[in-house]
């Protein structure tokens, strides 16, 4: 059972991802009738450490407290192209060597890798910095597109929000659904975001060829979000049947390819109405929507808020109208469902 969590720290670490850790496994909910942690930031060399914002921490405890962790935390090493200090990776290996459970959030995957625990193993990685670490660690199998992966006893999460996706996967393999969205709804946080790249951690690998064709469609269709992209025409361009295509896809995606046109239509509504004066029935007919009403359904449910209201709260200054999204020289993040830092409920980016 999980009691025991410390993160590992060093000076440049993730501002961020010392936050996550702390609020998930540092903060005491027992009141609640959910779990308490022992929890520690521990370092090489105790005393003040400068995170990535510039703000100092002073951090009490040194390595050695994490010989009796559950969980070892690596949080961000942005010097991926370094060694990390041996001391850490011998924490790691200890760690996995005892039966904890090592867990890495964004460039912290690239720690992990250093210490050899992940050789053979699927590894999670922000998608920055993944042909990176690919490049350095060849042993470890670079997983670019998933939120989070589970491998044995190592569970590694992408950049960012991903890191309380895996949090909260970690807390329902541990405590079961109940105790992660209890957690989830004091973070003001969804519990498990659907589709997106998450499926991965269950979902099976595909063969490269078909990963490739697939991966192909979603950039194609990603160009062309303003037509009609029924599913026979998509499975048609990956050289499968309608069946077989929705089957991948969502190996793929984690998601149904309605279910992610329509994310994707959803997220080019909130860039045209941030970035643009168009009307909003022309913004709906270029994210695909066709009709603003049927745009005002989806992307309510969606949002949680009217597409002017949206407009009103999120409009910057004026710029000139992009080009319709066929024109489009950037194609949207492959495979990938809404990402707004707007909608925490929407989120599906690393």
């Amino acid at each position: 059972m999980l009691r025991d969590v410390v993160a590992l720290v060093w000076d440049g670490v993730g501002m961020f991802g010392v936050g996550v850790v702390s609020e998930v496994f540092g903060d005491d909910r027992s009141a609640d009738g959910l779990p308490a942690y022992d929890f520690a930031l521990v370092t090489e060399r105790p005393g003040k450490i400068r995170t990535d914002a510039g703000i100092q921490l002073f951090v009490e405890h040194g390595l050695a407290r994490a010989a009796s962790a559950d969980l070892v935390v690596v949080l961000g090493w942005e010097q991926v192209v370094e060694d990390p200090p041996e001391a850490y990776l011998q924490v790691l290996r200890d760690a996995v060597a005892r039966g904890a459970r090592v867990m890495s959030h964004c460039t912290g995957a690239a720690v992990v890798a250093a210490s050899g625990i992940a050789d053979g193993r699927r590894l999670a990685t922000h998608w920055h910095y993944a042909d990176a670490v690919a490049a350095r660690y060849p042993a470890v199998d670079v997983e670019r597109s998933a939120l989070y992966v589970e491998d044995g006893p190592v569970l590694s999460s992408a950049g960012t929000a991903a890191g309380i996706d895996a949090c909260l996967h970690l807390l329902r393999a541990e405590h079961g659904v109940a105790v992660a969205n209890g957690v989830a709804r004091r973070m003001v946080v969804p519990p498990h975001r659907e589709g997106g790249q998450a499926q991965f951690v269950e979902g099976p690998e595909l063969p490269p060829q078909e990963g490739h064709r697939l991966r192909e469609v979603l950039v194609w269709a990603g160009e062309r979000l303003d037509q009609p992209l029924p599913v026979e025409e998509l499975a048609a361009r990956a050289l499968m049947s309608p069946r077989s295509f929705a089957r991948h896809f969502r190996v793929l995606t984690g998601t149904t390819p309605h279910a992610w046109l329509l994310a994707q239509r959803v997220a080019l509504a909130q860039d045209l109405l941030e970035s643009t004066d168009l009307a909003v029935d022309e913004v709906a007919r270029r994210a695909g929507f066709g009709a603003s009403t049927t745009l005002r359904q989806h992307f309510t449910r969606r949002v949680g808020t009217s597409p002017q209201a949206y407009r009103r709260a999120f409009r910057g200054s004026p710029v000139e109208a992009p080009a319709p999204p066929a024109q489009r020289t950037q194609p949207p993040a492959v495979p990938a469902v809404a990402a707004r830092r707007h909608d925490p409920a929407a989120l599906a980016r690393p």
